[in-house]
């Protein structure tokens, strides 16, 4: 099989069903903008951080493809059976930011993205990621399944805030605080 078909040279796709749609329709960029999430999460995740942060990584990478999933396919009409997210997936980052939260200081203020390399790949994929849940929200016709998938990008935007806060501890680098105005 080609990895081309050349059915998308006139500006549409087929999602999982086999409806056929524009590509710049909302659930493809929806499904576009968490791919892209997950190549992002995937950067962080070979990056020189513990073994338990790249495990929790991996299994968000995984949940990222159940939603892209979920969008990539006519759901709720679908005639194809398409994975979804439980609770239980929001309760398990939840659950994660809580734990790393507990040993941070008390934020005061907005962070500047930075710290290093690693640190700002957090940042870029904390943006990444609420995008996509923006994309997510703006798709017609959205069922139980989308609408939790947009609450566990709401949630995995928030962990990945903690997450780069928790890498700034422990490569011992210094947050650097937003100071209102343009005094230096």
């Amino acid at each position: 099989m080609k990895i081309y078909t050349g059915t998308g040279d006139q500006g549409e796709t087929s999602l999982a069903g086999g409806t056929r749609v524009p590509k710049n329709c909302a659930r493809i960029e929806a499904y576009g903008s968490v791919d892209e999430l997950n190549s992002y999460i995937g950067l962080i995740r070979v990056q020189m951080i513990n073994d338990d942060d790249k495990a929790f990584l991996e299994w968000i990478q995984n949940c990222l493809m159940t939603v892209a999933a979920v969008f990539a396919s006519d759901y709720p009409d679908s005639k194809v059976i398409v994975p979804g997210l439980e609770e239980k997936d929001i309760n398990k980052i939840e659950d994660k930011i809580d734990s790393i939260d507990k040993n941070l200081e008390t934020l005061s203020s907005f962070i500047i993205p930075g710290g290093n390399t690693t640190i700002s790949y957090c940042h870029i994929a904390r943006c990444v990621c609420r995008r996509a849940e923006r994309k997510a929200l703006s798709v017609d016709n959205i069922g139980k399944k989308s609408r939790i998938c947009a609450r566990y990008l709401n949630r995995l935007s928030d962990y990945l805030f903690v997450l780069s806060r928790k890498l700034t501890k422990d490569f011992k680098i210094m947050e650097i605080y937003w100071k209102s105005g343009s005094k230096k």
